[in-house]
């Protein structure tokens, strides 16, 4: 994980919806957007079956953020959280299970 990763401002859920997000991919290769969207499947599993916490890193047009909740679904674009709140799937470096 590089440093500015380490470094990710916490975030609360319900501040994600007024946050704007740049159309472009922030990974660098195929694999790790293969990998991401493997592990956002697990998630989204993970947070309906077990209701398990989730530290998601993502980037808005700012900086870097992190939020730590549960994905309720994932579509081919975005995930959804708890109250409609989004973010787009291009716009994730990680995802972690807590």
């Amino acid at each position: 994980m590089s440093k500015s990763l380490l470094h990710a401002l916490v975030v609360s859920k319900e501040s994600i919806s007024s946050l704007n997000f740049p159309a472009e991919e922030v990974l660098s290769n195929k694999t790790e957007i293969k990998n991401r969207q493997l592990d956002l499947e697990r998630a989204t599993t993970l947070g309906n079956v077990e209701h398990t916490k989730i530290k998601i890193i993502f980037e808005d047009n700012e900086s870097i953020k992190q939020v730590d909740t549960t994905i309720w679904a994932t579509t081919d674009k975005r995930i959804i959280l708890k109250g409609g709140v989004v973010i787009p799937i291009n716009r994730i470096y990680e995802v972690k299970i807590i």
